[in-house]
């Protein structure tokens, strides 16, 4: 197991590792020397990368190679990056090394979402529901997978953590509007990221498929349960089948041109994948300042704005 991790690295050291290489760029110093300009991963976290004058070899590398690294950590306008002396493909790595994790414990999160399904009481939801997660294929992806490549829950078992997280929160809420249709919304929120299991795979890091890519995750899961309806025959209505279709299409809201929701199903939905969304992201945006114990974060997040995490900081430290 790898024991350089990219979070722990402190100026000066010397490095000797195995990263993911996320992305690099060809680029020109001021007096025109080219250097490589890089970001590894591995399960931590991530690291800038620069190489000055780099060779043939290294810069025959692609983004999503897996790559040995030698050189010492140094700072630069108050950046951590590695200061690369050589790089190559690595021969030999473990992926649990380069990929970030749930600190949830797997059975565990495996046992809720079983309770979740259970919860279904509609008999044709409830089937419907049973039939995608009894696919063995399917669920090992969707346990596994994260929720996205890197906006939010982007490590493994991210995925069955967020909708969890979702379905919960969608199960609470119809004690305040009992005017939902509890089994209409819980199902849509158990199968709303269904289409991530096409939509991402693993690779050096997470990446898009090319339908994930062209299509996005919404549609994608909208057509697999669709196809679990046929198969069901008329155990979900075709009217039923098209309300869980909208709200699957439009659990991102109208972001990105996707569908508005159009039902209160469909709102509450979307409104509640945000919430845990942007929650998640948020956490993820503290992390730094919780290791340095700061009491807030820089604005270089995704908020765009310093945020405050002065209460985790002194628990942290108690």
């Amino acid at each position: 197991m790898k024991t350089q991790l990219a979070t722990s690295l402190v100026e000066g050291q010397h490095v000797d590792s195995v990263f993911a290489m996320r992305a690099r760029e060809l680029r020109s110093t001021r007096h025109g020397e080219a250097y490589l300009a890089m970001e590894f991963a591995d399960r931590s976290g991530a690291v800038a990368g620069v190489m000055f004058k780099p060779d043939t070899a290294a810069l025959a590398i692609p983004a999503g190679t897996v790559v040995c690294v030698q050189g010492v950590v140094t700072t630069y306008r108050g950046v951590m990056r590695i200061s690369v002396d050589d790089m190559r493909p690595a021969e030999r790595y473990d992926v649990a090394d380069l990929l970030p994790r749930s600190t949830r414990e797997r059975k565990e999160a495996v046992a809720e979402l079983r309770r979740l399904v259970d919860a279904v009481r509609d008999p044709g939801l409830s089937r419907l529901v049973r039939s995608v997660f009894r696919d063995a294929a399917f669920f090992r992806s969707f346990a596994s997978l994260p929720a996205s490549v890197a906006e939010h829950h982007a490590y493994i078992g991210g995925l069955l953590e967020h909708t969890l997280a979702v379905a919960t929160a969608c199960a609470a809420y119809q004690t305040v509007h009992p005017g939902l249709d509890r089994d209409l919304l819980l199902a849509g929120a158990l199968l709303h990221d269904a289409g991530i299991v096409d939509a991402i795979r693993l690779g050096a890091g997470f990446e898009l498929t090319t339908e994930g890519r062209m299509l996005g995750h919404a549609v994608l899961g909208e057509r697999r349960v669709r196809q679990a309806c046929a198969s069901l025959g008329d155990a979900v209505s075709a009217e039923t089948a098209t309300h869980l279709s909208h709200l699957m299409l439009s659990h991102h809201g109208n972001d990105d041109g996707a569908v508005a929701p159009c039902s209160l199903e469909a709102l509450v939905l979307s409104r509640i994948d945000a919430l845990d969304r942007e929650a998640a992201a948020f956490a993820s945006s503290l992390k730094g300042a919780l290791r340095a114990e700061e009491e807030w974060t820089d604005a270089s997040n995704p908020f765009g704005r310093p945020l405050y995490a002065g209460d985790a900081a002194r628990l942290r430290s108690a």
